[in-house]
């Protein structure tokens, strides 16, 4: 395993679309982990493989247990009701933007082995599924975003919502 280089918004990799997993191997094995192993040194939520300038259909999701779930070739199959939150990226580091998305998503995707499964998430982790799967299209949840905040800012208005 090794630590990747997370790329930042303005390199033209995070906004190509992705190529599918069609080799189920040793390469993409390493990848993975390397991809779980930046993730948590990088303490996120979500690393998606465009992220560290491989234009594959991968992503690790944090869920809510704290597992890391191995996403490849993953796509939205059912999503539910809405949540406007707060969102960052570790590829837009400093900045913050208030973001639409569903309160529950459920995706179908392949194992490091090539088998298929379906899992669901609600709250944090139906947020972190779109906001990854996002990156494989080539897009940042900057693209949603009304508006992008930086850490002071995001500081004073935080602050101001807890004296209301």
């Amino acid at each position: 395993m090794a630590l990747r280089t997370i790329l930042t918004d303005e390199d033209p990799v995070l906004h190509k679309v992705c190529r599918p997993v069609t080799s189920f191997d040793g390469r993409l094995h390493d990848l993975l982990d390397d991809l779980k192993e930046t993730l948590a040194h990088a303490n996120g939520a979500g690393l998606a493989a465009p992220q560290v300038g491989i234009l594959r259909r991968a992503v690790i999701v944090v869920d809510d247990s704290g597992e890391m779930l191995e996403l490849v070739n993953p796509e939205i199959i059912a999503q539910e009701g809405e949540q406007d939150g707060l969102e960052g990226c570790l590829s837009v580091p400093g900045r913050w933007g208030f973001v639409k998305r569903p309160m529950k998503a459920t995706v179908r995707a392949q194992d490091r082995n090539g088998k298929f499964f379906e899992v669901e998430g609600e709250g944090i982790v139906a947020r972190c599924f779109c906001h990854e799967l996002g990156h494989l299209d080539g897009h940042l949840f900057s693209e949603l975003a009304d508006r992008l905040y930086t850490n002071d800012e995001l500081d004073e208005l935080l602050g101001e919502e807890d004296e209301a």
